[in-house]
């Protein structure tokens, strides 16, 4: 069986359906032994169907991009934090070079699983806003054609969206370096490459060196 959950949203919906679980069934054994029995044996067959159902469904087809004018390129990026990283940009002026690139670059809002729950998202898709839009006005002054948009919190999901409208010929994601990546700790990145039929490339930007080195160099001035 499958693990049945993909995000962290399923996840933290688990739990709390847990919780529920043996809530209901400690009210109901409070008020009679066999309306606790009756509860359990319910609530355990519900239970055992999401797990099963949840873990057998099958993942979304790999999805490959249409043929598009020779000389075209189109880069899908997707990047939160790092979305201003110099790698990245790096990285994208090279994968420019001599073709006619259009960059879509997707930013998933941060988001807490808690805030998600109760779909309080404003603040993080204003802070993911803001940090696309530095990005994307470094990239146009770099001489690449990008454009950007918000997407869902959960970034294989945010892929998915995008292959949908954008059609990209590959995908680059941007994360934290191992050890400081939520993305790399949850395994993204290899599951992207698992669920996508397009070339991947994974830019680690470290934005902790970047700091440190234009701190550096400012007090040297």
């Amino acid at each position: 069986m499958k693990n049945p959950f993909r995000t962290e949203e399923d996840a933290f919906r688990f739990v709390w359906l847990t919780i529920i679980y043996f809530v209901l069934i400690v009210i109901g054994s409070l008020i009679n032994t066999w309306l606790g029995l009756g509860v359990f044996i319910g609530e355990t067959a519900i239970l055992a169907w999401w797990i099963i159902t949840r873990g057998q469904r099958e993942r979304p087809v790999p999805q490959s991009s249409p043929p598009h004018p020779e000389g075209e390129r189109r880069i899908l990026v997707i990047a939160n934090e790092t979305v201003g990283g110099e790698e990245l940009l790096s990285c994208l002026q090279k994968k420019s070079e001599n073709v006619r690139e259009h960059v879509l670059v997707v930013s998933p809002a941060l988001n807490s699983p808690l805030k998600h729950w109760v779909s309080d998202e404003d603040a993080a898709r204003s802070d993911a806003r803001a940090r696309l839009e530095r990005s994307l006005a470094e990239m146009r002054a770099s001489g690449i054609d990008a454009r950007g948009e918000i997407g869902d919190s959960d970034p294989l999901q945010a892929i998915e969206d995008a292959m949908r409208t954008f059609a990209p010929d590959e995908l680059v994601i941007g994360t934290h370096p191992p050890g400081r990546s939520n993305w790399l700790e949850r395994g993204i990145v290899e599951h992207a490459r698992e669920r996508f039929a397009v070339p991947l490339t994974h830019v680690v930007v470290d934005l902790e060196d970047a700091r440190a080195t234009a701190s550096a160099e400012t007090t040297e001035a």
